[in-house]
């Protein structure tokens, strides 16, 4: 029996101080694999079959938090691998990477090393990269912002033949064009063998062997743009087609689950999949931003907005937050970045530049966009209020545009409290997409400088990363979250932001909400 892709492990969660895990395996054999080494064990069971015949299958076990931090090794079929557990009630050090691949052909060739970074990722993992007499990590969990795979290839994939023809009607045949079998069948290979070999790369997989994940998807795990198209064609049968089957592999390979039953975390009363966990007086909360996103619309005579999330959903995210005590720091994971130079804007500028057509279809989809711009400003407004309410500070985790930024959100209105009224935003794009052409970094650089109203009182701005002049990163990176002291609950954070061809990361401090203190000098 061969492995074609896996162990991949899953978090699950902190429930009654044990680490809870999930392990996904794909075999080539309807023989279940063999999971040792690990107490609280379940074995493993069968989830599905993928169209070439190959097995997918789950276990899931867990590991009780002890009075100091484990290394925990288990073994597959015999090959052996480990994570590491932090202690009870302590935080944990993790990793967020986003933008795992390539929007076009074009772009892979111009990349001498493809997977530099996550090779990096497990040096540092590993502590076997020391800087200043210091080492990284262990790391705890992975977050995985968006962009897993890449799928945008299926639209010219010689396996995919009916596609290919599709895309070359005009306009409104493609809108009246029928979802086929013949479709279904060449899309879903497409998809299943995309997560085959992308994940099955050497250090990736090595990467999620040993780092339990928390993934959330965006639009390239669909296809580039999902949910800003117009309408007539986000509604049209073959767009929703492969939407149906992005969603059944999202389900499968980074959730571990079938499409319905969604895993341990995920919030109840929302048809989508957003997610919140535990970890000491930390907490994560990984938003679906994509499952529900459309465009405006007319429903029964009234025009309907475009949305990000239904109200459901924010009804499901408002109501994890309430139910939170005594958390110190929310780690919110955010696929598109909140705070970004406005769209206007950029289109203004990037007009003048030939061939930046995929960075505009970007910025139609970002937060800040004038059609998300209510929607982004009613989540403004409850992180804020979360934040006063509990002393807890809040750090928005973002990716998607393929450079590093650094974002500060800034409420004056409530000026007798003023500490806990500061939100940053950190973002890490990409681990392996590589950045946008120099012009189009400079007009960034440009937009960066301008600061946003967002509503009375609040404001919003990108930020010089500490101790340089420079607001934008154009170069692949990822980021890692740690700390100071994990067995303190009013610990500082340190996000460390690993840049390629950098030898020493470029850091920021977030510090925690202290009631009655001023804040601290931000950036």
């Amino acid at each position: 029996m061969a492995n074609l892709l896996g162990p991949v492990l899953q978090f699950l969660g902190i429930q009654n101080n044990r680490w809870c895990v999930s392990v996904l395996v794909v075999t080539d054999t309807s023989n279940a694999p063999t999971l040792k080494g690990t107490s609280a064990t379940a074995p493993f069971s069968l989830l599905c079959s993928l169209q070439n015949g190959a097995s997918v299958w789950r276990a899931a076990f867990s590991v009780l938090q002890g009075d100091s931090a484990q290394r925990v090794s288990y073994s597959v079929d015999g090959k052996s691998n480990a994570m590491h557990v932090p202690a009870a009630g302590e935080s944990s050090r993790m990793a967020y990477v986003s933008c795992n691949g390539f929007s076009s052909p074009s772009l892979m060739k111009g990349v001498v090393d493809k997977n530099a970074l996550w090779t990096r990722l497990m040096n540092l993992h590993a502590g076997r990269e020391r800087i200043n007499g210091r080492t990284f990590g262990p790391y705890h969990v992975l977050l995985m912002g968006g962009d897993q795979v890449y799928s945008d290839a299926f639209w010219q994939d010689p396996t995919c033949p009916d596609i290919v023809a599709w895309s070359q009607l005009t306009q409104d045949q493609r809108r009246k064009a029928q979802w086929t079998p013949a479709l279904q069948t060449q899309v879903t290979a497409f998809f299943e063998g995309l997560y085959l070999t992308k994940w099955s790369q050497p250090e990736v997989a090595q990467t999620l062997a040993s780092l339990p994940a928390v993934m959330m998807w965006d639009d390239h795990d669909i296809f580039d743009g999902w949910g800003s198209y117009p309408l007539e064609d986000h509604d049209c049968p073959v767009y929703q087609g492969v939407f149906a089957i992005a969603k059944t592999c999202f389900s499968l390979f980074q959730r571990q689950s079938l499409l319905g039953t969604p895993p341990p975390c995920t919030l109840p009363g929302q048809s989508a999949l957003s997610a919140g966990y535990r970890m000491g007086s930390m907490g994560l909360l990984a938003i679906d931003m994509r499952s529900e996103r459309s465009p405006e619309r007319q429903t029964g005579g009234n025009l309907q907005s475009s949305q990000v999330l239904s109200e459901a959903s924010w009804t499901a995210v408002y109501q994890w937050l309430d139910a939170q005590r005594d958390m110190q720091h929310l780690v919110l994971m955010s696929s598109i970045p909140v705070v970004h130079p406005s769209f206007e804007l950029l289109e203004k500028m990037l007009g003048v530049l030939p061939g930046q057509q995929e960075l505009e279809d970007d910025l139609r989809d970002h937060w800040t966009s004038a059609a998300h711009r209510a929607e982004r400003l009613r989540l403004i407004h409850r992180l804020f209020a979360y934040s006063k309410d509990n002393s807890c500070r809040i750090t928005v985790v973002s990716g998607d545009v393929h450079v590093a930024a650094l974002g500060v959100l800034e409420s004056r209105r409530d000026s007798a409290d003023i500490n806990a009224q500061i939100i940053n935003q950190v973002t890490s794009s990409g681990i392996v997409h590589p950045p946008p052409v120099a012009m189009a970094r400079y007009f960034l650089e440009q937009a960066c400088l301008q600061v946003e109203t967002v509503d009375r009182g609040i404001t919003a701005a990108m930020v010089e990363f500490p101790t340089t002049a420079r607001r934008l990163i154009g170069a692949r990176n990822f980021l890692t979250l740690e700390p100071d002291d994990i067995s303190n609950p009013a610990q500082r954070l340190w996000v460390n932001w690993w840049v390629e061809n950098e030898a020493e990361p470029s850091s920021k401090v977030i510090h925690p909400v202290t009631p009655g203190l001023p804040t601290p000098a931000q950036p």
